[in-house]
């Protein structure tokens, strides 16, 4: 279980997140120095959430994945009447922002990466009896070594089974989530209150695979799913969630995706809940068996900053984004068994490239572009 951790082992650092259930803030253990994130919630709804995704926590914490998000320990401010909640520091954010520190929308080399260790995520909770129930780009950190792992558990249950139904991976449907990343089963469900609970189940692995699919594209655009669609706008949730509960459309895909990418996506976004993919099988689709050949022969794993080759960058790499005020430097990894090489300085060109100086021990320096102004 998530240990206790007694407010007098803890500081309170800035606010690091929001949402709608609560804040989260840094925090330092006093005694190591290591740092952590603390969670607090702001509201009964909030507080519900937060107890329900440390009782989610536990439940896994006898067989630990590395791709979902670690509960620490807890403490309860007795003169507050509030929970605090530990969890691990991913210092990477959600993919929501590091999409939006890198131009909008990432790499489909990247979407690859990450979305296999999603998989490996939900496939670990599948095999647990959980459905997150919520998963989109916000509930998904990275780590600096680009390592990616599910988080925010507030909506998540466990499974419930259901004796008139041949499966036993059904559950009655959560009511949380995000109507533009829900599938659309769950939607109708939710939205038919003539349906009583007895029967308000789904396959809660399916439910899940549909909003992969729709996190893909979300990494893969910078956008929400559906947001294309003329007939659905985000100011107008009611109207959305009938077009996807009753509809017959699924959301547009990426235009510029491979073939393995759409063919990803077609066994994700399937209106039949029956008919989808399970994580297991999505873990050996081409779209993620290639990329994880090709990532374990080219790069360092234990690498923290990058997963990308150098030359790569000046064929790839694309962001206009000027607010990018880091000082720090980033290592960047050649080919495994090459020499490591530093960015040590940036040098702004007349013609209105960036270049950055890149050191290289065994041969000198050398230089390439990655980014244009």
């Amino acid at each position: 279980m998530c240990g206790i951790i007694k407010g007098s082992e803890w500081m309170k650092g800035k606010m690091v997140g929001c949402g709608s259930f609560g804040s989260v803030h840094l925090a330092m253990n006093k005694s190591t120095g290591g740092l952590f994130v603390v969670k607090k919630a702001h509201s009964e709804a909030g507080r519900d959430a937060l107890e329900n995704e440390v009782n989610i926590l536990n439940t896994l914490n006898s067989s630990p994945s590395p791709y979902i998000v670690q509960c620490l320990g807890t403490d309860y401010d007795h003169q507050d009447n509030q929970l605090h909640v530990f969890m691990e520091y991913m210092s990477g954010g959600s993919l929501a922002d590091v999409s939006h520190k890198f131009g909008g929308s990432l790499n489909e080399d990247v979407v690859r990466v990450y979305t296999r260790q999603i998989v490996h995520g939900l496939y670990h909770l599948h095999q647990h009896g959980i459905v997150h129930c919520d998963l989109k780009c916000k509930n998904v950190l990275l780590a600096s070594s680009g390592n990616v792992k599910l988080a925010d558990f507030g909506c998540a249950k466990r499974v419930k089974k259901n004796m008139n139904m041949n499966k036993s991976s059904s559950c009655i449907i959560a009511n949380g989530g995000t109507p533009l990343w829900m599938a659309p089963e769950v939607l109708l469900m939710k939205n038919n209150s003539s349906i009583n609970d007895e029967s308000r189940v789904v396959d809660f692995a399916a439910a899940d695979i549909w909003s992969l699919g729709c996190t893909v594209i979300e990494m893969a655009t910078g956008r929400p799913p559906w947001v294309d669609d003329d007939l659905i706008s985000i100011s107008n949730p009611m109207a959305a969630m009938f077009k996807i509960a009753c509809g017959d459309g699924i959301p547009q895909f990426p235009i510029h995706f491979s073939q393995e990418g759409f063919d990803f996506l077609r066994r994700c976004l399937v209106r039949d809940p029956k008919k989808r993919s399970t994580a297991l099988e999505l873990l050996n689709h081409p779209f993620l068996v290639s990329t994880t050949l090709t990532h374990h022969k080219h790069y360092s794993a234990s690498s923290p900053a990058s997963v990308l080759e150098v030359h790569q960058f000046e064929d790839t790499y694309d962001d206009d984004d000027d607010d990018d005020d880091s000082d720090d430097n980033d290592e960047l990894i050649s080919p495994a068994g090459g020499n490591h090489f530093f960015i040590t300085k940036e040098l702004l060109c007349p013609q209105g490239t960036t270049m950055w100086q890149l050191e290289d021990s065994a041969s000198g320096n050398h230089w390439i572009t990655i980014r244009s102004r």
